[in-house]
């Protein structure tokens, strides 16, 4: 019996026009200087006529060699028994269908071609065998001098599934009810879905509750008793994500739970991807989505992400994958997307984990926030469980580019769990270079002006020290007592205009950064910029409470952490563009926080190994269901 791997799909008729190129092609491309460059745009979204059929007009040609529609066979042939995929292709019209592949250079080679006219059914046998170090199968049509329709498309395998079970999807959520009730009805609408579906866990950890918002009663009756809803205490993703685990354990038919954040949209084909490529996979595997930016919805977070081992920081497995535009460059023109990429971890924005590894390695570390999908990963493959950041695989997420939570109340959870993740996992002597990088991260941050930030990382050295059988119980207070500290620190005021109350006028603006983002000091230059500026900053008599009239303004984008330093009162735009914070040295501040960050950086690592191995034995109760149990109960 046949088994569908993968259906062609479109966005919705009368959808959003910026996600066409993740579905088609239809652009003729030619390269000026070494870069794709688009000539001519052949497509428009009038031209879906369904979520599985489209138009292609007479004489035009349109590849469906794209992220949505291509079929990743690197993937299929490395870690599953699939070893032969057939396309099947539903076609209207006198045309031309012809069948490509790729190696892991992105050279692309035909391998089949097909005329076909009238209502036709064409069918290609693929073998999955030359793929071991990348590669893409993809299909283009080519219309005569009539129309040609592709009805229906999908790649299917007669192969047997190494497991058959079902689905469950678990989704936490804080105040975005509105986000949760919009991917409800999302999965209402896909009937083959829903049948692979066991249950949805939607955990509701906020204030303004999912159950209150508009639509959710008619959503829920279309869902039945496929729909749990749980409303638990705030104890952030880390939390939510280990009550659908839990739940996860109890289910019977459920072989596979797939994570979700709530503030995305949702491809509900993804769903199905990833459920088929788990169910065939040799051994059980972490099935990663990438994360489109839902505000800009062309550009991908990252392809494949890792933790660097001797700074222990996680971050794509190179640059150029970062952010990515395909307007600029779609699959078939960037060579980089053909080589198979590996992953460490797979962000919880989109995160199937069979039933099989959470009964083996238990739930999420109990840390709020932060780090708790890259420890998880990283548990697993010492388990012997691979993480794959699945190609075709994706939804939308709010990005974090009018972020910067290193600077807010997340500046605890971002210190604490990467050292705590370290202690667990780091195979480097003492951590390798972690501590060290820690310790520079705030210092940059002092000499930046930003105590707010440092204070809390003092903090969470404390809390690193205090050691492991105190992570449950702080589970609910660490983010509001994080939030709490910031009434100490006038740097952590915006200023919006029309407020009754604002900073001096800065003697002058930054001007504004023209191009690309300028490299900062490194190697020596960086020993003597230290060099200079920490004793400046120890030895400045200034405080807040009497600080001179702030020197510039700097927008955002322009305001350096080698710039900074040289002020000793100055204006900076906020990441998110709603206003403007007012940085200011303080002597007492600098002094207090370098000397505690210093002698807690220098504590942990010189007790790294004690500290490492308490953790390390504290882990098995930490993430085991019965301990999370007592927190989900408040005990």
């Amino acid at each position: 019996m046949s088994v569908t791997l993968q259906n062609v799909v479109f966005p919705d008729v009368g959808g959003d026009p910026d996600v066409l190129p993740l579905y088609l092609d239809p652009e003729i491309w030619t390269t000026i200087d070494g870069r794709p460059v688009r000539l001519s745009n052949l497509a428009t979204l009038e031209s879906v006529l369904s979520r599985s059929s489209t138009r292609v007009r007479a004489g035009e040609r349109v590849s469906f060699g794209t992220y949505f529609n291509a079929f990743p066979a690197s993937y299929w042939q490395r870690w599953t028994v699939v070893k032969t995929v057939t396309l099947t292709i539903g076609t209207e019209g006198q045309g031309t269908v012809l069948v490509y592949r790729t190696n892991s250079n992105g050279q692309q080679q035909r391998v089949a071609s097909r005329a076909v006219s009238g209502p036709q059914e064409s069918r290609f046998e693929l073998p999955l065998t030359a793929f071991g170090d990348g590669g893409w199968y993809w299909f283009d049509l080519v219309a005569g001098d009539e129309d040609l329709v592709l009805t229906a498309g999908n790649w299917a395998t007669d192969a047997e599934p190494v497991a058959a079970g079902q689905l469950s999807l678990g989704m936490t959520t804080y105040n975005k009810p509105d986000y949760c009730v919009a991917t409800l009805e999302n999965l209402a609408k896909n009937p083959a879905l829903l049948d692979n579906i066991d249950q949805v866990f939607l955990v509701d950890q906020g204030t303004q509750k999912v159950r209150d918002e508009r639509g959710f009663a008619e959503v829920a009756g279309v869902l039945g008793e496929k729909l749990n809803v749980i409303e638990q205490p705030n104890l952030g993703g880390s939390g939510g994500f280990s009550r659908s685990m839990a739940e996860t354990l109890e289910r019977e038919d459920t072989d596979f739970l797939l994570l979700l954040d709530d503030d995305v949209e949702f491809e509900t084909e993804s769903a199905m991807r990833a459920l088929q490529f788990a169910r065939f996979n040799r051994e059980p595997t972490i099935v990663g989505g990438h994360m489109f930016d839902l505000l800009d919805k062309p550009v991908i977070h990252a392809w494949a992400e890792a933790i660097r081992p001797e700074p222990f920081l996680w971050g794509p497995t190179f640059e150029e994958q970062h952010r990515h535009d395909f307007r600029e460059s779609n699959l078939r023109q960037t060579p980089w997307m053909h080589a198979r990429l590996d992953a460490d971890y797979n962000g919880w924005w989109m995160c199937l984990i069979p039933k099989k590894v959470i009964e083996t390695i238990g739930l999420s570390i109990p840390v709020f926030i932060k780090w708790d999908d890259g420890e998880y990963g990283l548990r697993a493959r010492e388990h012997g469980f691979r993480t794959v950041s699945m190609p075709g695989v994706a939804l939308w997420h709010v990005s974090w580019l009018d972020k910067d939570d290193t600077q807010d109340w997340q500046a605890f959870f971002h210190t604490r769990n990467r050292i705590i993740a370290g202690l667990l996992h780091s195979r480097a002597p003492k951590g390798g270079k972690l501590m060290q990088n820690s310790g520079r991260q705030d210092l940059k941050k002092l000499l930046n002006m930003q105590y707010y930030a440092v204070e809390l990382a003092v903090k969470a050295l404390r809390s690193v020290l205090a050691g492991p059988n105190a992570l449950h119980a702080s589970m609910a207070t660490d983010m509001p007592e994080a939030r709490a500290v910031a009434k100490g620190f006038p740097e952590t005021q915006v200023y919006r205009p029309g407020d009754a109350s604002l900073p001096p006028a800065a003697f002058g603006r930054a001007l504004p950064r023209i191009g690309g983002k300028p490299v900062g000091p490194s190697g020596a230059r960086l020993a003597l910029f230290t060099l200079k500026m920490v004793p400046k900053h120890w030895m400045r008599k200034s405080s807040e409470r009497d600080a001179p009239q702030p020197d510039l303004e700097y927008a955002k984008r322009d305001a350096d952490w080698w710039k900074i330093p040289h002020h000793t009162s100055v204006i900076v735009g906020t990441a998110d563009g709603s206003g403007k914070a007012w940085y200011r040295h303080d002597r007492a501040k600098f002094r207090r926080l370098m000397r505690q960050s210093r002698k807690l950086t220098r504590q942990i690592e010189r007790d790294w190994d004690r500290l490492a191995a308490e953790y390390r034995a504290a882990l098995p109760k930490l993430v085991s269901p019965e301990e999370w149990k007592r927190t989900f109960d408040g005990r």
